[in-house]
């Protein structure tokens, strides 16, 4: 589990090294993270709250203190494995894939929601959270919460990043997903967690279970 104590300079300091100390990795710097959290929260009006939309890790662990979250759905994105990861749950010797939030369709999470007071110590943690390397556009996007509509910050995927993979195949993704981990464990702990809590919330991802099945299918040799 990610604990909030965790996301400060020096430890993300820490993760990128490691990371470079086995080949290219793409990080941006402190001030460069800065800026950009800098830049979204200027797009915010004064004295209101901060809803955000969680689809993969946020929904068990967000880390972050909010003060409610409620059912939601995203528009015009849709969660996929398109990330890959050699650090969190992948590493080089077991690479992985992360999910992120790309282009076309829609997507059922949860929307979590910061107070005012504490939208300024709270997206620090989600910038050092998801924004260590640059490969998520922070962005405020319409989120429906029942009947009504509000915007919010979500992490899309930044296509231009070079660990984006704009294609892979089902079976292609089942392997990665069954043999990648890392120092935060494997992908397939991270994809059943996810199937998990969207079954609570009696949202059915058909693009998770068939992954789901097809790397059972992997585990009895089929």
């Amino acid at each position: 589990m990610l604990v909030r104590e965790e996301f400060n300079r020096e430890r993300i300091d820490e993760l990128i090294q490691e990371a470079q100390r086995h080949g290219p990795f793409h990080a941006l710097t402190h001030d460069e993270r800065e800026e950009n959290r800098r830049e979204f929260l200027a797009k915010l009006p004064d004295g209101q709250g901060l809803w955000v939309f969680g689809y993969g890790s946020l929904l068990w662990n967000p880390a972050f203190h909010f003060t409610e979250w409620r059912s939601a759905k995203l528009f015009g994105f849709r969660r996929r494995f398109c990330l890959q990861a050699s650090i969190g749950r992948g590493s080089p010797e077991r690479p992985g894939l992360m999910l992120a939030l790309d282009h076309g369709g829609s997507c059922n999470g949860r929307a979590f929601h910061i107070a005012p007071e504490k939208i300024e110590s709270e997206t620090e943690i989600l910038w050092m959270r998801e924004m260590i390397s640059g490969s998520y556009d922070a962005r405020l996007a319409r989120i429906r919460l029942g009947d009504e509509i509000v915007s919010g910050l979500t992490f899309t995927i930044n296509r231009s990043h070079p660990r984006y993979i704009a294609d892979m195949d089902m079976d292609t993704t089942a392997k990665l997903l069954s043999s990648g981990a890392g120092h935060l464990g494997t992908c397939r702990e991270y994809l059943d967690n996810t199937i998990a809590h969207l079954d609570e919330m009696n949202v059915r991802d058909r693009y998770l279970h068939t992954l789901q099945m097809k790397i059972r299918d992997l585990d009895q040799g089929n």
